[in-house]
């Protein structure tokens, strides 16, 4: 780590306090104006006021990315993506800017840097890139003057030097990436929302906050329904071992320093006193789910891998799959489902594969919710789905489909249920109870 002096200290015989490494993320929502931007820049001056090396990463402001999107289908319904990336990059550019000049205004020195500028190298796949590496010694050096350095999330640049992006939500990774590549000591997400919860709290008022949530089960909450990260964000983590704390941006002025809230930690198993303890960590419920059956499919080897493959070929994520018993006359039913903004894609991929596959109806249903339960202790547990089964069985809850992992059960349910399925089951798994925290 850079060595350099911190805040002064009040005597000269006081200590500085231990130094830490911190990359500070901030959403649209806490950069929707200058008001808040000024209320973030008073966030980040306490970190490094109590000596530590501090690189924020931003979001543009709430709205303006889907204002930036909609000039480009505007402009052109085939628009180029490397011009939509120069186009939709600019949001986040604005607001590291500005935040750079609030800091500066209250005696924080600090400078923007830009995706190109440190630089974040991606992938060439316009829109939706992946970061590759990002070169660090000029943030460091950076770092090391006491700078505060404020970087837009969501973009870097391709090997032939044009601005791309990461996808819509990119910024959080975009800020697990930076902490990886500084070694940063923890990587502080501030949302709208104060940590990890065993469900959503709109749906029922008992769910608890948790204090530590593993990699593994906040994957999993994030890929079946949980709004609070990103997945690829919370994979990298993982992937990196970056320590994230996901904290509100909207508490009070003098809420204490980021590490002392009680926010959620995301960590690895080593760090969870007893995964044991807790059987299940979390519910998380989806709406955005679409069921598709094809019947009188060709029992016959061949005949699912004819269904799937036109399906990965248009970059169609299957969730969900249930092939039925035979009829008896050499065919049989498959269901599964897909993300419902991907629905009309996929009957138009499967009614041009139609002659290949054989199958005889198309039925679509968008009225279904997917319920997942997860938790790392599931691996040492039995009856989970047992559990799952019978408290929706006694509610008159029906199950549609069933996929498992291995610390994660989910089932499809029709969406008028979806309320009621979470709140039965986080009674059923004792998520209610005093000790849900975590």
């Amino acid at each position: 780590m850079p060595s350099y002096q911190g805040a002064p200290p009040t005597s000269k015989d006081e200590a500085l306090p231990p130094m830490a490494r911190i990359v500070m993320k901030f959403g649209g929502t806490s950069m929707a104006g200058i008001e808040r931007i000024r209320t973030v820049a008073q966030r980040v001056k306490r970190e490094w006021a109590a000596g530590n090396e501090v690189a924020v990463v931003v979001s543009a402001m709430a709205g303006d990315t889907d204002r930036l999107v909609g000039f480009c289908r505007e402009a052109s319904p085939l628009y180029d993506a490397r011009e939509y990336d120069v186009v939709v990059s600019s949001g986040e550019q604005v607001t590291s800017g500005l935040l750079a000049i609030a800091l500066q205004a209250i005696g924080v020195p600090a400078r923007s840097w830009l995706g190109w500028q440190l630089p974040i190298h991606t992938s060439d796949a316009f829109a939706s890139a992946r970061i590759g590496s990002i070169d660090t010694a000029a943030l460091a050096e950076s770092l090391a003057r006491r700078e505060v350095a404020v970087i837009p999330g969501f973009q870097g640049v391709a090997d032939d030097g044009r601005v791309t992006t990461l996808g819509r939500g990119g910024s959080d990774t975009s800020a697990v990436a930076v902490a990886a590549a500084m070694g940063a000591d923890r990587c502080d997400i501030y949302t709208d929302v104060d940590g990890v919860y065993t469900t959503d709290p709109r749906i029922v008022p008992r769910a608890r906050k948790l204090s530590k949530v593993t990699y593994e089960e906040m994957l999993e909450l994030a890929s079946v329904g949980a709004k609070v990260l990103q997945t690829r964000s919370v994979g990298l983590a993982m992937k990196e071992g970056v320590r994230v704390q996901v904290l509100s941006s909207f508490t009070g002025d003098d809420a204490p320093m980021a590490d002392q809230l009680p926010g959620t930690m995301i960590v690895g198993e080593e760090e969870i006193d007893d995964v044991e303890r807790q059987l299940i960590t979390g519910i998380a419920h989806d709406k955005n789910e679409a069921k598709i059956t094809l019947t009188s499919v060709p029992d016959k080897p061949g005949a699912v891998a004819s269904i799937f493959a036109p399906l990965a070929d248009a970059s169609i994520n299957v969730d969900m799959i249930i092939q039925n018993i035979a009829h008896g006359k050499g065919s049989t039913d498959v269901t599964f489902t897909v993300p419902s903004a991907d629905l009309a894609r996929s009957m138009e991929t499967l009614n041009q594969a139609r002659a290949a596959i054989g199958f005889g109806e198309l039925i679509h249903d968008t009225r279904v919710a997917k319920i997942s339960v997860v938790g790392v202790g599931m691996r040492s547990h039995a009856g989970v789905a047992s559990t799952m089964f019978t408290t929706l069985g006694a509610r008159g809850i029906n199950v549609q489909a069933i996929s498992t992992s291995e610390i994660k059960v989910s089932v499809l349910i029709h969406e008028d249920e979806t309320e009621l399925a979470v709140r039965v089951l986080h009674s059923a798994y004792g998520l209610d109870a005093e000790d849900a925290a975590g």
